[in-house]
C-alpha cells in the first residue's frame, strides 16, 4: 500500500487546465491582502487579546502578540515559497501532496476542513449573537431568534452565510470586491477605537509587564485545571500555573488564532493573476497590516484597565475596558465593528473551505463530482453545499468557540508547509521561485520546531479532541480516498 504516492507539479498544474475542473483568474495582489485581513481581522480584535491578558499574559500580551506574529508570519513566507511555484487550489494541502506525500497530504486536507467548518460556523453564530446586540444598543426591538420548546433557532447565521454564497457562486471576484469594501470599513472603525483608546491609558497599568508567576485554577467551563493545562505542562508533571513566560507562550499559542486565515489566502492561487508574483505579494502586505492592527489594540486594551481587574469579568473585551472606565458609548461603535468584522470573516473561510474540498475531491480522494466549475468558473454546487452544512450548523447546534481547536489544524499545517520547503528544494531545484524564504534549510527547520511549541503550549482536551478528529479522516481516508485517488486508480501517473 503506498500512501506516500505523490504527485508531480506538472501534474499539479496540468489538473488546472481540466476542462469544468478548472477556476477562473482574476484576483489582484490588493485582492489578497484584503482578504488576509477580512478573514484575521474579526470579533478576536477585541476581545482575544483581552482574554490573553487576563488569563495568561497579563500586559506581557503584547509580547504574545508579536511571538505568534513572527511565527506565523515566518510560516506564511513558506507557503509564500510554494505558491509562487505551485499555484494551485488547496493551500498546504496541496504542497505537501507533491512533497512528503498523499497520506500527509490527506491528514493536512482534513485539518483544513476541520478548521474552516468550524471556525465558519462559530463565526456565523456568534455574528447573529452580537447582530442581536446591536439592536438592543441602539434601542431596536428586533431579535433573530426562535425557540420551539426547548430548541432555538437563529436564522441571523443563514442569512449572512447565504449572502456571500451567492456572491461567490457568481464569482470570486465580486466576493472579494464587497468584502474588501466591508474590511475597509472594519479597519477604520479599529483604527478609530484604538485612537480613542489611547486617551484613556495609564502607565501603572502596564506594571508588572510581566505578571509573577501564580497557580492556575480551572475556569467556570466545568474542565479540570488538568485539561485545561499545556500539553508539555501535563507531560512533563509541573503544576498549572498562569503568568510569568509560561503564560507569555500559552498566551500566543492563544493569540495564534488572531492570525488564522492567510492559509485560506494560499487556497486562492489557482485564481489569482500572476500568482507566483502577486500571492507572495498579497500575503506579505496583509499580514503586516495585521501585526500592527493586533500591536494597537493590545497596548490599548491592557493599557486601559489593569489585567487583574480583567480578569474578574466574566468574558472580558475592548468593550469591557471601555465600560470599565465609564466610555459606554464605545460600545456601540464596537458592537457595530464586530457585525461588520465578523461579516467578512464568514466569507473568506466559506471560500477557503470550498476550495479545499475541491482541491482534495479534483484528485479523487473525495468524489469527483463535487469539483465541478460553472460558467462563471466556480464550483457552484460545492459552494452552495458548504454554505448550507455551514449554515445549518451555525443556525441549530449550540456551538462554542473552539479557538484552540482552530489553532491546532492550522500550526500542523504550517508545521509540515515548513518541513516541506527544503524538501522541495533538494527534490526540484529546477523549479522557478520568484521568491525564496532565506536561510534554507534551518529557518524553516526553526519555523516548524516554533509551529510545534505552540502546538505543545495547547491544552490536553484539544489535543485529545484532536486525536479524534484525526481517526475518523483516516478511516475516511482508507475507506473511500486511498481507492479512489486519481494516482491509485491510474488517471495520474505516480509523481517522482
Amino acid at each position: 500500500m503506498n500512501v506516500l504516492r505523490k504527485k508531480s507539479v506538472e501534474q499539479t498544474l496540468a489538473e488546472t487546465e481540466e476542462s469544468g475542473h478548472s477556476l477562473k483568474r482574476d484576483l489582484t495582489w490588493w485582492d489578497l491582502a484584503i482578504m488576509g485581513v477580512a478573514v484575521a481581522v474579526g470579533a478576536g480584535i477585541f476581545s482575544i487579546g483581552a482574554q490573553a491578558a487576563a488569563f495568561h499574559a497579563g500586559p506581557a500580551v503584547i509580547i504574545s502578540f508579536l511571538i505568534a506574529g513572527v511565527v506565523c508570519g515566518a510560516a506564511v513566507m513558506c507557503y509564500a515559497e510554494f505558491a509562487s511555484m505551485i499555484p494551485v487550489a488547496g493551500s498546504a494541502y496541496t504542497f505537501t501532496y507533491t512533497t512528503v506525500g498523499e497520506i500527509v497530504a490527506w491528514v493536512i486536507g482534513w485539518d483544513l476542513i476541520l478548521e474552516m467548518l468550524m471556525a465558519g460556523s462559530v463565526v456565523s453564530k456568534y455574528w447573529g449573537v452580537y447582530l442581536n446586540d446591536f439592536f438592543r444598543l441602539v434601542g431596536w426591538n428586533i431579535n433573530t431568534n426562535i425557540t420551539i420548546g426547548s430548541f432555538n433557532f437563529d436564522f441571523a447565521p443563514i442569512i449572512v452565510v447565504a449572502f456571500f454564497t451567492a456572491l461567490l457562486v457568481c464569482g470570486t471576484k465580486i466576493g472579494a470586491r464587497v468584502d474588501g469594501a466591508l474590511t475597509i470599513l472594519k479597519i477604520a472603525i479599529v483604527l478609530f477605537v484604538v485612537i480613542v483608546g489611547f486617551f484613556y491609558v495609564k502607565a501603572e497599568n502596564f506594571t508588572p509587564f510581566i505578571p509573577p508567576s501564580e497557580p492556575a485554577t480551572a475556569t467556570g467551563s466545568g474542565l479540570t485545571a488538568t485539561m485545561e493545562q499545556p500539553l508539555w505542562q501535563w507531560a512533563t508533571g509541573m503544576t498549572p500555573s498562569i503568568y510569568g513566560i509560561a503564560g507569555i507562550i500559552s498566551g500566543a499559542a492563544l493569540v495564534f488564532f488572531a492570525f488564522l486565515g492567510f492559509d485560506v489566502v494560499a487556497t486562492t492561487s489557482e485564481e489569482t493573476v500572476n500568482p507566483k508574483k502577486n500571492v507572495p505579494l498579497g500575503i506579505g502586505v496583509g499580514m503586516g497590516l495585521i501585526i500592527v492592527l493586533y500591536t494597537l489594540v493590545a497596548i490599548v486594551t491592557t493599557g486601559m484597565v489593569s489585567y487583574k481587574d480583567l480578569a474578574k469579568q466574566k468574558d472580558p473585551s475592548l468593550a469591557t475596558a471601555f465600560e470599565m472606565v465609564g466610555a459606554d458609548w464605545a460600545a456601540k461603535i464596537i458592537s457595530f465593528g464586530i457585525v461588520i468584522g465578523l461579516a467578512t470573516v464568514v466569507m473568506v473561510l466559506l471560500l477557503g473551505l470550498t476550495r479545499v474540498v475541491f482541491a482534495m475531491s479534483r484528485d479523487g480522494l473525495l468524489p469527483r463530482s463535487l469539483s465541478h466549475t460553472g460558467k462563471h468558473g466556480t464550483p457552484v454546487r460545492l459552494q452552495i453545499a458548504v454554505g448550507v452544512v455551514m449554515a445549518l450548523i451555525a443556525a441549530s447546534c449550540n456551538v462554542s468557540i473552539l479557538a484552540d481547536m482552530v489553532n491546532i489544524g492550522t500550526l500542523s499545517a504550517f508545521t509540515l508547509v515548513s518541513i516541506s520547503i527544503p524538501i522541495m528544494r533538494k527534490k526540484r531545484p529546477d523549479l522557478k521561485r520568484v521568491f525564496k524564504i532565506p536561510g534554507n534549510p534551518w529557518v524553516p527547520i526553526i519555523i516548524a520546531l516554533a509551529n510545534i511549541w505552540l502546538m505543545l503550549n495547547l491544552s490536553v482536551l484539544t489535543w485529545i479532541r484532536f486525536v479524534v478528529w484525526l481517526a475518523v479522516g483516516f478511516c475516511i481516508y482508507f475507506g473511500y480516498g486511498y481507492r479512489h485517488a486519481r494516482l491509485g486508480t491510474g488517471e495520474l501517473e505516480v509523481g517522482n
